[in-house]
């Protein structure tokens, strides 16, 4: 462990093929016993989101984990709680959806208040459900506590577990309890083979519907969906098949103000969403089409064009958009997204599912404009015939020539001219937007950088600057 007691992860032993599904562990119990801050434990980093407020986790929330050189997921949930109504019930509801897909259960009880009626009511669920089941005594901080954890016998699942999530106390011991009760999982693998799903982030403003979206996908209830706006805190991964090809989507949590201005457990999903945008490939971009652009909608939309990453832009509710609101919008897209006019669009509604089907085509597209390489020679012969056409205007009796051109990377595609001096920016933006004429770029975000040379020094050798 560390000194501040996380955790650290054992270097995994010789790697080996897979020999079969990761392991999977759901860490369940009522709400406020420290489920996501035991699951930050387990997984040996601090991910998911925590504040002592109850109900800060409402989906079940999947999390890469090993330990000894095995590999296993750890799967948060939401608080349990017996005849639970309206958003408690979903929240719920995708805790038991958790356990009927664990190989072992974690049920947390909170020592410093013992066995409660929900508790017991949790056992009974427990019981049904035939998972072997692992019964977690947490904030057990010191000695006097652990006797107490001992009262937990009470509940009837066996001997209980003292740890204390929060320092880390008896964290090592429970992970190896872990693997003794998990099926035999599968070595790590550092030599990975072919690229795994493609990473599509889903983000928007609080109510959009970006959960609806991913149900509607996944054809089941995967995160909680309610009219309240932020219900989603945790980014939620799933793995769901759209258009014959499997498809890692991450539901985050709705962006109410920016970072820096936020407070408490909307800070730390801002911090989240904006993790999972970073890590994702390409963004789907909810904006609720029965209403007006927002401010909120043009942050987001900064935000992952600034990350660099490709995007679609889906104007989710478009059942309720009727043909005022249609010449509305059409004004808004105009003056709005102007700065973005490479972005796929799409009229979508998750609720009926309309045109959903033309989400999967257009990722596809995006991504591969993302990826895109112009080769050296082909883009110099286009960029020589479009300066002789339209050369840079003369300022100071001179005009700076382009001299050639390369590109630096992919994932977004990055672009370098060499000219004999600085460009106007105006110049500089007609050969990007002539750049995505010729060659497409639908979807994708690209860079066009200018290396200026300077002029002949003593020595006779010209150098660039950027």
């Amino acid at each position: 462990m560390t000194g501040d007691g996380w955790v650290e992860l054992e270097e995994p032993e010789l790697a080996e093929e897979p020999t079969g599904p990761v392991p999977v562990v759901a860490v369940v119990g009522r709400p406020n016993v420290g489920k996501s801050t035991l699951v930050n434990r387990l997984i040996g980093r601090r991910q998911a989101v925590v504040e002592d407020t109850p109900g800060v986790t409402r989906d079940r929330v999947p999390y890469d984990a090993q330990w000894t050189g095995r590999q296993f997921t750890v799967v948060d949930t939401g608080g349990w709680e017996p005849d639970a109504k309206d958003r408690a019930a979903a929240i719920a509801a995708q805790a038991e959806i958790a356990i009927s897909t664990a190989d072992v259960v974690i049920f947390v009880v909170d020592t410093t208040v013992g066995a409660t009626d929900v508790d017991e009511a949790a056992v009974r669920m427990l019981r049904r459900s035939a998972k072997p089941v692992l019964l977690v005594a947490n904030k057990v901080d010191n000695a006097a506590l652990e006797i107490e954890a001992t009262s937990l016998w009470s509940l009837g699942l066996g001997e209980p577990f003292p740890v204390s999530a929060l320092h880390g106390r008896g964290a090592g011991d429970l992970l190896d309890k872990i693997l003794e009760l998990l099926p035999e999982p599968p070595l790590i693998n550092e030599n990975p083979g072919p690229r795994g799903p493609r990473r599509v982030a889903l983000v928007g403003r609080p109510n959009v519907g970006k959960s609806s979206l991913l149900n509607r996908l996944a054809r089941e209830d995967r995160a909680v969906v309610d009219s309240v706006a932020g219900t989603t805190v945790d980014p939620v991964d799933s793995l769901v098949e759209i258009g014959g090809e499997v498809w890692q989507l991450v539901d985050t949590a709705g962006l109410r103000k920016r970072v820096g201005r936020a407070s408490g457990t909307e800070y730390y999903a801002s911090l989240r969403t904006a993790g999972a945008v970073e890590a994702a490939e390409v963004a789907v971009v909810l904006l609720d089409a029965s209403e007006t652009i927002s401010e909120q909608d043009q942050r987001i939309l900064s935000m992952v064009t600034e990350a660099g990453r490709a995007m679609v832009i889906a104007f989710n509710k478009w059942d309720l958009v009727d043909g005022e609101r249609r010449y509305y919008l059409d004004k808004e897209i105009d003056r709005e997204l102007r700065r973005i006019p490479w972005a796929i669009r799409l009229n979508l509604s998750a609720r009926t599912g309309r045109a959903v089907d033309k989400l999967a085509p257009a990722l596809r597209k995006a991504l591969a404009s993302w990826e895109t390489r112009i080769p050296t020679g082909q883009l110099n012969q286009w960029l020589t015939a479009l300066v002789q056409a339209t050369p840079h205007p003369v300022r100071g009796g001179r005009a700076p020539r382009v001299l050639f051109a390369t590109q630096a990377s992919t994932c977004p595609p990055k672009f370098i001219l060499f000219t004999t001096g600085p460009l106007d920016a105006g110049y500089q933006r007609f050969v990007e937007r002539k750049l995505r004429e010729e060659f497409g770029f639908e979807g994708s975000p690209i860079e066009v950088s200018v290396k200026a040379r300077k002029k002949l020094g003593p020595g006779g050798r010209g150098k660039a600057h950027g």
